[in-house]
């Protein structure tokens, strides 16, 4: 045999891959922003948009209107986004990017619960058809606070912006769509209520549901990873998978959430939709294609499979002092707009089942802390130990587990850790990982995680939104859970740069298992 070929750089085996697929057009259209001065329209909406334009993702004939209560002219509010861009970005800047996107700009400022503002609306909409060419489509984005979903909607239907009306050919003549952001709901009674007005104006396909957490890659990748390769997908079930491990860890507090975190707390801001929709992708059917109604479909299936959560089946925690990253951290109820004697939780653990064929008996624990000793979103896929082991002196329960590792923040990739042989002349085992890391392998871009979402509203995917039963469901499975925390005032303190409560170690512990360490994440 000749010489072995040798190893190739990630960059060239790159070459050999099949070229990329075309990106489906995004149709003409004007996105409405409501809350076009806010926090989230600063933070995430134009960052992604700015995005968009800078890699040629928007629409040809596209326009973007602001509409907010404040007081100021189209060139102002342009101004104020650049300046909010640049702090993040520095000198980065497209010059000719933002160019094209501030050429789309157009500023309406007005009293959101009045229905002239809404006759102006319409006027803007038929300026930016005539203008821009968006031939009717538009997006509302609504980026404000979730009281104010109905007044936005109810004015929008009332002023007759929201409907569809058909064509000759029997397709609409433009579309409309709405995108809202969580919460959802805050508890199941409000999420049936706030669905059951939505689709009495809307039509669910009209309606997007969007969840930043949703837009990374790595979540993105959970069905390409498991339906695009034969190697995993025979395994993911109950006779090779002992446990799943779900965790998102923050090293921040609240910071200056105190008053939302007050009237919300970690259960309602990260289980019904960051960490269940993770569970649902991991342990979903293989779908019929790719198409959204049967990825959602199949989420949705395992949602309703998920039996409701009872308390003893829960952990909470409150974060006290301690010290994050070097510095100290003051308690949570020290922080400003929080009560002196909160009894809200900053942490959460469960454990769930799924009853069905797939999964049955295998517990899932989900996670979510704030003040935590590091910053990591993963998902961890415990797999069962060999049944016996041929080393001499070694027992099978003195090998270390398989674990299927799928980062999704901060550094995005997916490592497999299996036992090898040390050097030597020893039968000695030691733990090692295959590792992919999306920065080794592909150029990093600027990504705020709601490009694709932003640009899948446009071109009508619903893939990596929430249908209005998923939604339901979630809330269904925490609020035993929820009833049960009201009346008590039991709260477990944890320090700040810790792995949260002690309860939590007790909650695998009674099932003989054990949560990864935080800090070892990935």
């Amino acid at each position: 045999m000749g010489d072995s070929p040798p190893c190739r750089t990630a960059q060239a085996r790159m070459m050999q891959a099949p070229p990329r697929q075309p990106l489906h057009a995004a149709e003409p259209c004007a996105l409405v922003l409501f809350g076009a001065t806010g926090d989230l329209t600063h933070r995430l909406v134009v960052p992604a948009l700015y995005n968009l334009s800078r890699t040629g993702s928007l629409p040809e004939s596209f326009a973007l209107i602001g509409v907010a209560r404040t007081p100021m002219t189209t060139q102002a509010w342009r101004d104020n986004l650049r300046a909010s861009l640049a702090k993040r970005m520095g000198d980065d800047i497209d010059a000719e990017a933002w160019r094209r996107l501030a050429d789309t700009m157009t500023y309406l400022p007005g009293d959101l619960s009045h229905p002239d503002f809404y006759r102006q609306l319409r006027a803007t909409l038929d300026a930016a058809e005539r203008d821009h060419g968006t031939r009717g489509n538009a997006i509302f984005y609504l980026a404000v606070a979730a009281q104010l979903f109905d007044v936005v909607t109810g004015r929008l239907c009332e002023a007759r912006l929201l409907e569809q009306p058909p064509g000759d050919d029997g397709k609409n003549r433009y579309w409309r769509r709405v995108v809202i952001e969580k919460p959802f709901g805050h508890d199941l009674a409000s999420a049936r209520a706030l669905n059951a007005r939505l689709q009495r104006i809307l039509k669910e396909d009209q309606i997007f549901r969007i969840d930043h957490f949703l837009g990374k890659d790595t979540v993105r990748s959970i069905m390409a990873f498991r339906f695009g390769n034969g190697l995993f997908e025979p395994i993911w079930n109950r006779d090779r998978i002992d446990h799943v491990q779900i965790t998102a860890a923050e090293t921040l507090g609240v910071e200056t959430r105190g008053k939302f975190y007050e009237a919300t707390g970690a259960l309602r801001d990260m289980l019904p939709n960051h960490l269940l929709t993770l569970m649902s992708m991991v342990a979903m059917e293989p779908p019929v294609s790719f198409d959204a109604a049967h990825i959602l479909s199949k989420k949705a299936e395992v949602l309703a499979a998920i039996p409701e959560v009872t308390p003893a089946c829960a952990v909470r925690g409150q974060y006290g002092a301690g010290e994050v990253a070097g510095q100290q951290a003051r308690p949570y109820r020290e922080e400003p707009n929080v009560a002196a004697d909160s009894a809200v939780e900053t942490y959460v653990a469960m454990r769930l089942e799924i009853d069905n064929w797939r999964w049955a008996g295998v517990p899932f624990y989900l996670r979510t802390g704030k003040h935590l000793s590091n910053r990591v979103t993963e998902i961890a896929i415990r797999f069962k130990p060999a049944p016996a082991t041929p080393f001499r002196d070694s027992k099978v329960d003195s090998l270390r587990p398989n674990w299927l590792l799928l980062r999704i923040a901060p550094d995005e990739g997916i490592a497999l850790q299996f036992e090898i042989k040390r050097p030597g002349p020893a039968m000695d085992l030691a733990t090692v990982a295959m590792e992919f890391c999306y920065n080794d392998w592909f150029p990093k871009e600027p990504n705020v995680g709601y490009e694709t979402l932003i640009r899948d509203v446009m071109t009508g995917d619903q893939t990596l939104f929430m249908r209005a039963d998923m939604v339901e469901q979630t809330w269904r499975i925490v609020q035993p859970t929820l009833d049960a925390w009201r009346g008590d005032a039991r709260l477990p303190q944890y320090p700040s740069g810790g792995a949260g409560p002690g309860e939590a170690v007790a909650l695998l512990a009674r099932d003989g298992r054990f949560w990864r360490p935080i800090d070892a994440a990935g």
